[in-house]
């Protein structure tokens, strides 16, 4: 699919008289957003009457405004032919369910082989919107639903979306402890003051909310739904770390490995053997940037997460047989 330039007219009507250019342009064109119109509004992309005038000259009203861009490349990463699984796809965006291992964004460490690249050989044009389309992120170890946008009147609206705490994200995270309720975990985060990879719970943080339920009780471990409010740099990581409840396999937060007294020889090595944290988004749901539907993806949890919590099941039952 090739974006087309971007080419629209509108009157300006009676009632914005005196108003500023800036306002009332982004009014017009409200599917993007104030930043990008300015920005094109300076460039002499956005014309009032044929003419180029400043964000704050006033208007009269019945003008026309023609807006013209050709959008300039924004990400200059190499495009790669990296397979993605697609769970929904249309002309306005795409959700992916991210596999573990696999980086979003390229940077030190990791300048290709991301999820950057394989949406750029995907589809070329998507170099002329921001991040290649990403509105959002998953850690590089963590697993699943994702949505990208392929233009930017729908990027513009899902970030408003996600900024306005209007999408729907449900993870699954296997932690340490056997909870007996579930709760929420509203605890500011920032940058941590001496090591800068990692996150932490901070008085001059920033607002953080998550809410967790039991999806499943083992004997030293529980499998949790999270439901993120707000969406911080390894938020759920970092709330289930502060509540002593660290997630399984997890190098940054996770703690030492607690191993459940009699574990058997297959939890033993399944715990052992979980390299990466026990995390996976689950559910994303959004409304649609053009249509206005509903869009709920899931995907299912993936094969060694689910091999963890087999063997987390296992022993507990054959706890339970042993105590009768």
């Amino acid at each position: 699919m090739s974006q087309p330039d971007i080419a629209l007219q509108a009157t300006v009507p009676a009632a914005a008289a005196g108003r500023r250019f800036d306002a009332v342009v982004a009014e017009l064109f409200p599917s993007y957003s104030r930043s990008r119109l300015s920005t094109w509004i300076k460039s002499g992309e956005v014309l009032l009457d044929g003419n180029a005038v400043r964000p704050r000259d006033p208007v009269h009203g019945g003008e026309l405004v023609s807006l013209n861009v050709t959008p300039d490349v924004q990400t200059r990463s190499e495009p790669e032919d990296i397979p993605l699984d697609v769970l929904f796809e249309d002309e306005h965006v795409i959700v992916i369910d991210k596999p573990a291992g696999l980086v979003v964004h390229p940077g030190a460490g990791n300048p290709d082989g991301t999820l950057v690249n394989a949406l750029l050989y995907r589809q070329p044009d998507l170099n002329a919107l921001p991040r290649a389309g990403i509105v959002h992120r998953l850690d590089k170890d963590t697993s699943g639903v994702m949505v990208v946008a392929r233009t930017l009147v729908a990027h513009t609206a899902l970030v408003e979306q996600l900024s306005s705490r209007e999408v729907y994200r449900q993870y699954l995270a296997v932690v340490s402890g056997a909870l007996v309720s579930g709760g929420t975990a509203k605890a500011p985060i920032d940058r941590h003051p001496r090591d800068r990879i990692r996150m932490a719970v901070r008085e001059d943080g920033r607002d953080a909310i998550t809410h967790f339920r039991l999806r499943e009780r083992f004997r030293a471990h529980t499998l949790l739904e999270c439901r993120l409010e707000t969406g911080r740099t390894h938020q759920i990581r970092v709330h289930m770390a502060h509540l002593k409840h660290p997630i399984i396999g997890d190098p940054l937060y996770g703690g030492s490995l607690k191993l459940p007294r009699g574990a058997n020889v297959a939890l033993v090595t399944a715990l052992k053997g979980f390299r990466r944290q026990a995390l996976h988004a689950e559910t994303l749901e959004f409304v649609h940037p053009v249509t206005g539907e509903a869009v709920r993806c899931s995907a299912p949890m993936p094969a060694d997460m689910q091999a963890l919590v087999t063997a987390l099941r296992d022993d507990t039952a054959e706890a339970i047989e042993r105590a009768r």
